[in-house]
């Protein structure tokens, strides 16, 4: 039984969001649910996780798994409000311990915030395979753009989450908490380790010119053309282009609410007395 693949992009954070479903058994799975998000009013939407609630009860599937490839600094999740709508467990890797550990401090967050990855259903660890209908799911441990990173292999298909970006875009950032070069690097060799043909589903595309976006590209097309990693590129080089980017990059637009969401599995911060969540905004800090 192959997978069955369905992808759904936000333009907005530049996101893709995929259901994976076993059509024989009803069942599915989403990888990166984008939550809308205004940050000029502080209020969220769910335009896009719509978008994937209705193709999965259209099709009278079963959502079994929610997962994250990262705890995200460019969109909040919608994992909690899936959940809330049509159940499923929220996993992500386990090493999200350690960017909750960076992130309680920035925030200041307190002893009511657990970083010990309490708030997902269940924390995936290097390697571990699970499944849904006939359908498996390998994880694969890729850190380098922050340490917690997984990539998820079903099938011939590999969603490599921020590791890789379509050719002309090239490689995740990884001066974020806790990310590497060096292991970036070597986590994206990992993965072109694979055989040519191996589909490689993005989870961004940002287009350097008017051409539509990309979100699926092989392992051959990447070791060919990727601009930052192609073969033939040495770790060293690849380090020196990475950390003379990087220093060039703004903070993502959405960063500090979209960490403190997505730290929690999609919940809110804990309303306060008067009933309403609030974010908060480090001065001077970052």
């Amino acid at each position: 039984m192959k997978a069955q693949i369905k992808s759904f992009f936000d333009k907005a954070t530049w996101t893709f969001t995929y259901v994976v479903s076993d059509p024989e058994a009803r069942v599915c799975i989403v990888i990166d649910p984008v939550l809308n998000y205004d940050p000029k009013s502080g209020r969220t939407l769910t335009q896009s996780a719509d978008q994937v609630l209705e193709y999965i009860t259209s099709n009278q599937l079963q959502l079994e798994w929610i997962l994250e490839t990262h705890a995200h600094a460019d969109h909040l999740t919608a994992a909690k409000y899936l959940q809330d709508m049509l159940g499923g467990k929220i996993a992500v890797g386990e090493k999200v311990q350690k960017i909750q550990g960076v992130f309680k401090g920035i925030f200041n967050l307190g002893d009511e915030f657990k970083a010990d990855g309490s708030q997902f259903d269940h924390l995936i660890k290097d390697g571990e395979n699970i499944s849904f209908g006939n359908l498996n799911i390998e994880s694969i441990a890729v850190p380098g753009h922050t340490p917690a990173c997984l990539a998820y292999k079903i099938d011939d298909a590999i969603f490599v989450g921020d590791t890789l970006f379509p050719s002309d875009v090239g490689t995740a950032r990884c001066d974020f908490p806790g990310g590497d070069a060096n292991t970036l690097y070597k986590s994206i060799k990992k993965i072109l380790s694979y055989p040519e043909s191996t589909n490689l589903y993005m989870c961004h595309d940002y287009p350097p010119t008017n051409r539509q976006v990309i979100g699926r590209t092989t392992v051959g097309e990447q070791r060919e053309n990727n601009i930052h990693i192609r073969d033939g590129v040495t770790e060293d080089a690849f380090v020196q282009m990475r950390k003379a980017r990087d220093a060039t990059l703004e903070v993502p637009v959405l960063l500090l609410p979209s960490i403190q969401v997505n730290i929690r599995a999609g919940a809110m911060p804990p309303k306060e007395d008067n009933g309403t969540s609030y974010m908060k905004i480090p001065i001077n800090l970052l």
